[in-house]
């Protein structure tokens, strides 16, 4: 099938008949009918099957479509990197990052960064691990700030933050007066944790096997957004990263640092084809200035 034959199949499965497939394709109907009389004709099997003046998909007909739309979906990507592509040249950045650093302390530097250079125009949001990097790779984006080790012979990261993983509470909490706390001490709260297939959970998961100490969880979420939320509710204690507190008034809750619990480093990522343009650098910059104040910033 040549590409014109696979557009008027695609307008007649989507629309469902020639005559509206002729309106959708601004064509005639006699232009549709020939081109799919033709591609069939070229196929060797039937497309659809004519029943009482309506067209019915065939099944191989339906495997071809599912197929076709894949196509489409990818030109439809190409269609918007183009185009962001074109935008990045006369002043765009665009950024992306893991949830935790990007609820509170991304928008802090892109609010400075704005200030400074009103007239790039900012394209920015968080996303889960993979969808990140595949931003990065597929140079949809050309920032981005990960708190997962990105492993990728195409990117290159340095650390830019550090940050804690630390209990919360609410301020009437037996645990409230501590001044650090450990697995041990949390069997007997209700703790609120994560799914042990994503990062937060397994990181968990890893703490309390160190600590050789069973993992009870009273609730399950998908955030420490999420986790925040709940303590602030008086629902339990919950183990949260820094960087996720960052979006959270600090009278809410009580924060204890856990012992034995590793760090929490955030990357920077970007393409390691080249440098990032004056404008990301920039971005950057604002961005440390931000980390520093908040005592999470590594120097560069």
């Amino acid at each position: 099938m040549n590409l014109r034959q696979i557009e008027v199949f695609r307008a007649i499965m989507i629309t469902g008949s020639v005559s509206d497939a002729s309106r959708l394709l601004h064509v005639s109907v006699p232009a549709v009918s020939r081109v799919l009389s033709h591609a069939e004709s070229q196929l060797d099997f039937p497309l659809f099957e004519r029943i009482k003046g309506r067209l019915h998909p065939t099944e191989e007909a339906r495997q071809l479509y599912r197929e076709i739309e894949l196509v489409y979906r990818g030109v439809q990507r190409v269609d918007r990197l183009t185009h962001e592509l074109a935008e990045r040249r006369h002043g765009m950045l665009s950024i992306v990052t893991s949830p935790s650093i990007g609820h509170m302390l991304i928008p802090l530097a892109i609010s400075r960064f704005h200030a400074r250079y009103p007239d790039v125009r900012v394209h920015f949001r968080y996303l889960h691990y993979q969808s990140l990097k595949e931003h990065l790779l597929s140079r949809q984006s050309e920032v981005g700030v990960s708190i997962l080790p990105v492993d990728h012979p195409n990117l290159a990261t340095t650390p830019i933050a550090r940050g804690r993983l630390l209990c919360i509470c609410s301020p009437d909490s037996p645990l409230s007066s501590r001044e650090s706390v450990t697995p041990l001490d949390l069997q007997s709260q209700r703790l609120i944790t994560y799914p042990p297939d994503t990062p937060f959970g397994a990181h968990i998961e890893q703490l309390f096997a160190d600590w050789k100490e069973p993992l009870q969880v009273a609730m399950e979420v998908g955030s420490p957004q999420n986790a925040c939320a709940l303590v602030d509710a008086g629902a339990g204690v919950a183990l949260v990263d820094e960087f996720s507190l960052q979006a959270w008034p600090v009278a809410r809750f009580m924060t204890i640092p856990v012992q034995g619990a590793s760090p929490i480093v955030a990357d920077l990522v970007h393409l390691r084809t080249g440098p990032l343009s004056a404008t990301a650098d920039s971005f950057v910059r604002e961005l440390r200035g931000v980390l520093s104040e908040r005592g999470l910033g590594l120097s560069a």
